[in-house]
């Protein structure tokens, strides 16, 4: 396997340059050419000027707005979902299209305000954070990570928690410190990429909680060690409220619906940016993909889904599981999920299915898809690691209800190491995407080299299982069990929690 080299740092920016800025919502249409689908043929079709282009209509949407986002519910949201069903549409009647409509709480507006000692502190807020206010209240150190009850110490009563990130969730940092009786949390981040920043993942009664840079946070822990007393005052709102958008689910009518190849990607953004690698990215590969896919003819119905509310916690995905009929899940052979496919600081990630790396694995076919990815990367000559298959994006609800899953993606907000610079380039002690849930997450940092391989890895997965479904496991509703202790190939569904994002440690 070889690394992809200086290729790394060709971006979206470079690639405008040679083709100029992408109009708009565009009308695309492929002339029906009826073929019976071939793999080389279908990857071949996958450009990268259409991905791109698909970016750039995204993030046209979005700074088309007052709030220069696409968040579940705004302005920017709604054109987006209008936009992937103009798309759709102009590929004349290929797709039965339908949008299902979907409501929850939306976290619209807020406000972040800190001082340290009486010294204005940069911070920021996380979405659903609670509203609260704090005036010269004593700062004290969490131990560790604050991943378990034992590292929150007594002292943090009537005082605000000084936490690391990594590891576990948000929630569970600031559920230990509020049982311990903190008024207030401060999480500062794991890597020198800005201040921490994410979701509790929907309305709750937790304590306020601010987020603040890596440096700043390991400043007040080495002061706090050194006996200086540190006071911090806070102020933090957020202006919640219901908020309608909708789930667009593409079903080509040719194929047998009996046997249904299903992918998703979200098309919500956070309140932060445009959201174009997180996740236009994988919006976007998908909708170049049905495009394609609609010059030939499947055996399989090929089905496609960009959901909404994702970032709220998983919740358009959630919808559509929890209303769709048992029988009509019954016939999803295999459900792929593509989130963040064009990290700047990219590794080639491909799910765990059969828990070999994490021991967390999925029903069967989940650790058939991993190896159908691992074999194209191979042969492609391109490196790829394993990729946690917890549950954490939009396959979560699928797992839940014992659908077999997968999918690739190429790093959020995990640190970078130096054993992953060696395969695939980049820098080692940062994110793979440094612009994670902030306005930089636009055109100018996709790689474009990690677009495109993904990409055309998922067309590769279309032809093959559009095409046929020859070695793969037959569906078993009734025989599915969860994984007993020491097996790692039997269903394993992750343990559900209160709402929480795909990235939300």
């Amino acid at each position: 396997m070889k690394s992809l080299g200086p290729a790394v740092a060709f971006t979206a920016a470079n690639l405008l340059a040679v083709i100029g800025s992408a109009e708009p919502i565009k009308r695309t249409t492929f002339s029906k050419r009826d073929l019976p689908l071939v793999d080389d043929a279908l990857v071949d079709a996958i450009l990268l000027e259409d991905l791109v282009d698909c970016a750039q209509d995204l993030e046209d949407i979005a700074y088309a707005t007052s709030g220069r986002n696409r968040v579940h519910g705004s302005e920017g949201h709604l054109n987006t979902v209008q936009y992937f069903v103009d798309q759709l549409s102009s590929l004349g009647d290929y797709y039965d299209i339908q949008q299902q409509e979907f409501t929850t709480e939306v976290a619209f507006e807020a406000h972040a305000e800190l001082s340290i000692n009486g010294e204005t502190l940069e911070a920021g807020g996380f979405s659903f954070g609670n509203n609260g206010t704090w005036t010269n209240t004593p700062l004290v150190t969490v131990a560790n990570l604050g991943c378990v009850a034992e590292d929150h110490p007594d002292t943090l009563s009537g005082a605000i928690a000084l936490i690391a990130r990594g590891n576990c969730t948000f929630v569970e940092k600031i559920a230990f410190a509020g049982e311990k009786g903190a008024v207030g949390a401060i999480i500062y981040n794991n890597a020198d990429v800005g201040i921490a920043a994410g979701t509790l993942g929907g309305v709750n009664d937790l304590i306020p909680v601010a987020g603040i840079s890596r440096a700043d946070g390991l400043r007040l822990v080495s002061q706090l060690a050194n006996g200086t007393s540190i006071t911090s005052s806070g102020e933090f709102w957020q202006y919640v409220a219901n908020a309608t958008s909708y789930n667009v689910v593409a079903s080509s009518r040719g194929g047998s619906a009996a046997d249904v190849l299903f992918l998703g990607a979200h098309s919500d953004s956070v309140d932060a940016g445009p959201g174009i690698n997180d996740n236009g990215s994988g919006s976007c590969a998908l909708l170049t993909i049905a495009k394609a896919l609609s010059r030939y003819r499947a055996a399989n119905q090929v089905r496609f889904a960009w959901w909404t509310a994702e970032e709220e916690g998983l919740l358009g995905s959630e919808y559509y599981v929890s209303e769709a009929a048992p029988a009509d899940l019954d016939k999803v052979r295999l459900y792929l999920n593509f989130d963040m496919v064009a990290s700047p600081n990219y590794v080639l990630g491909i799910y765990d299915g059969d828990g070999s790396a994490f021991n967390v694995s999925g029903p069967p076919g989940s650790a058939e898809v991993e190896s159908l990815f691992e074999d194209w990367y191979t042969a492609q000559e391109l490196p790829f690691v394993a990729s946690e298959f917890d549950g954490r994006s939009d396959y979560g609800p699928f797992l839940e209800a014992g659908v077999p899953s997968g999918g690739l993606d190429t790093g959020a907000d995990g640190i970078k190491t130096e054993e992953e610079v060696t395969l695939f380039g980049g820098t080692a002690g940062i994110r793979y995407d440094p612009n994670y849930h902030t306005a930089a997450d636009n055109m100018t940092n996709l790689n474009l080299e990690a677009f495109k391989a993904t990409s055309k890895a998922i067309a590769h997965a279309v032809a093959t299982y559009g095409a046929s479904w020859e070695g793969f496991p037959a569906r078993n509703v009734t025989s599915l069990t969860k994984r007993s202790s020491g097996d790692s190939r039997r269903y394993n569904a992750p343990t559900k929690k209160l709402r929480h994002g795909k990235k939300a440690y």
